[in-house]
């Protein structure tokens, strides 16, 4: 039986599909990258332990992973549009309720349904990539998208320490709607259906446990998957660490710590640029072995610097530019790469293959939060030991399996969506 599908609609121009992808991928470093000045602050504000300071980060990607579980055969039920709408919606109310947290309590609960919320928008951009383009193009696109998110992240550090050492964290946060908001009314008044045809069992039991199968059992997903959750990994470690390390530890100002920020964003806009260079001339698989060297050098020298007793701003930033240059590789590639297989089932692959992502980051999230609990006598080694325990996780991805199973070979249609 054919599927139903959405009404016909002209398709959208190429920079209008960029500018969707740019304001829904760019919804993730937002939460993350300009509240991070801001954390000290909050710690003091609240008199919380660090460790509870610490889960405002990790319930806000646990609930983005495991919410996009739903949103995806969601979307594959009924569209991109509602499922995009619905969530930017609760992303702006959260990013209020965030900014009038009473506690640390209430601060995490509200960014739990922030984390949720961002789901559905992060969720739907790689499946609009993979409705619209093939594989090799997906990833081009993508890595266009993810310039856009570089942006966004650009922005964000140094407008995040300028607004809390100015107006304070409460305001910080409250910026986080005003994107929102704006991003909300443009995917209302421009935004077109991008799904070709809806599965209208996509909900039923049954069929989501035959594609959740399908989709697990393919190891060009986990190959993909895989390189995105472990290059994400890396940047969860150094965004988690990092205010810590550069502010309470080397004594940087939230302005200073915000300007390395930026710095490091462009960085990872030029690994972006570099992915798109790279792939029309050596393909992708050659691309990611090729950025893994980046990301092993980097993260090896991080590490061993700090060993030597080298603790300082440029020892831990000069290696980090190596490793966020190869990320802008990796995740491009990684994310298009993982739903590719999968035509007629891209929000629930898309779905997975995030939840992959963030369970890695709320892992890492734990294990940093006991780690750091000892307040400054850390040091600099739960953000350098990270790095380059990932970079090496890393590169064994990308040099093995990517390299085994990354060619992409599509799902054949299931009959249930014929």
């Amino acid at each position: 039986m054919q599927a139903a599908s959405p009404a016909p609609a002209a398709p959208m121009p190429p920079g209008w599909v960029v500018v969707f992808l740019s304001l829904l991928l760019g919804v993730q470093p937002l939460a993350t990258d300009l509240y991070l000045p801001a954390l000290p602050a909050i710690t003091a504000a609240f008199d919380a332990p660090m460790a509870k300071v610490q889960a405002t980060l990790t319930a806000l990607l646990l609930s983005f992973g495991a919410a996009q579980l739903v949103w995806g055969p969601v979307s594959d039920r009924y569209g991109r549009r509602p499922v995009l709408l619905a969530g930017l919606a609760a992303y702006t109310l959260a990013s209020i309720g965030n900014a009038l947290a009473a506690s640390i309590e209430q601060l995490i609960l509200w960014r739990i349904v922030q984390g949720a919320a961002m789901g559905a928008a992060v969720m739907g951009a790689r499946a609009i990539v993979r409705d619209l383009y093939q594989p090799v193009e997906g990833a081009r696109m993508m890595s266009k998208g993810l310039s856009g998110l570089g942006i966004f992240a650009c922005i964000s550090g140094p407008l995040g320490g300028w607004l809390t050492e100015h107006f304070g964290w409460r305001v910080t946060l409250a910026a986080l709607a005003v994107f929102s908001a704006v991003a909300l009314a443009l995917v209302a008044l421009r935004f077109r259906e991008t799904l070709p045809a809806r599965n209208p069992r996509a909900l039923q039991p049954r069929e989501m446990l035959t594609i959740w199968s399908r989709i697990a059992r393919h190891p060009t997903f986990w190959a993909w998957a895989l390189l995105a959750a472990t290059s994400y990994g890396g940047l969860f470690t150094f965004l988690a660490t990092s205010s810590f390390v550069f502010i309470t530890v080397l004594g940087l100002t939230k302005t200073q710590y915000g300007l390395l920020m930026l710095s490091m964003s462009l960085v990872y806009i030029a690994g972006t640029i570099l992915c798109r260079r790279l792939i029309p001339r050596v393909g992708v698989r050659r691309t990611v072995a090729i950025a893994a060297g980046f990301t092993l050098a980097g993260g090896t020298l991080c590490g061993l610097l700090a060993h030597l007793g080298w603790h300082g701003t440029w020892t831990i930033m000069g290696p980090y530019y190596l490793f966020i240059l190869a990320h802008g590789v990796h995740q491009p590639c990684g994310q298009s790469g993982a739903v590719s297989p999968f035509p007629q089932a891209a929000g629930a692959a898309s779905a997975l293959a995030g939840f992959i992502m963030m369970l890695t980051a709320f892992g890492m999230g734990t294990w940093l939060g006991l780690t750091m609990s000892t307040g400054p006598d850390a040091g600099v080694y739960p953000l350098t030991n990270g790095l380059w325990f990932w970079a090496v996780a890393i590169a064994a991805v990308a040099w093995i399996l990517v390299q085994r199973h990354g060619e992409v070979r599509t799902q054949p249609q299931p009959a249930a969506t014929r």
